[in-house]
């Protein structure tokens, strides 16, 4: 048995819940989205070179969801969570710069003259 790293679910419920979303083709882009969402901003750049969540943002879901930093998620919840991202039209949309968004906006409307 490999050791575990803290804030990460075991490799074992990794796999339950990757077989999960394969089975569903139907919930693929949402979790896509939801990799996305939960990465490191970066990740490609360190090793492992994969979308991983930050560990204390691995662990705070798990609190907040189990009650325990450690819990390894069921891979129905993970389909559950998916299911609620697809039809709330979450497909991985990170707005981490509303601000600059919002200014552009505001700009082309008052340079607008009419």
């Amino acid at each position: 048995m490999t050791p575990r790293t803290a804030g990460r679910p075991s490799r074992r419920a990794t796999v339950g819940t990757f077989r999960a979303v394969a089975a569903r083709p139907d919930l693929w882009w949402a979790g896509l989205g939801a990799l996305r969402r939960m990465a490191v901003p970066g990740w490609w750049r360190s090793s492992p070179h994969l979308p991983l969540p930050d560990p204390r943002l691995w662990a705070f879901r798990m609190v907040t969801a189990y009650g325990d930093p450690d819990r390894d998620p069921a891979a129905a919840d993970a389909i559950s969570y998916l299911e609620w991202c697809r039809a709330t039209g979450l497909r991985g949309r990170v707005r981490r710069d509303r601000g600059a968004r919002c200014s552009r906006a505001n700009r082309s409307e008052s340079s607008d003259p009419g």
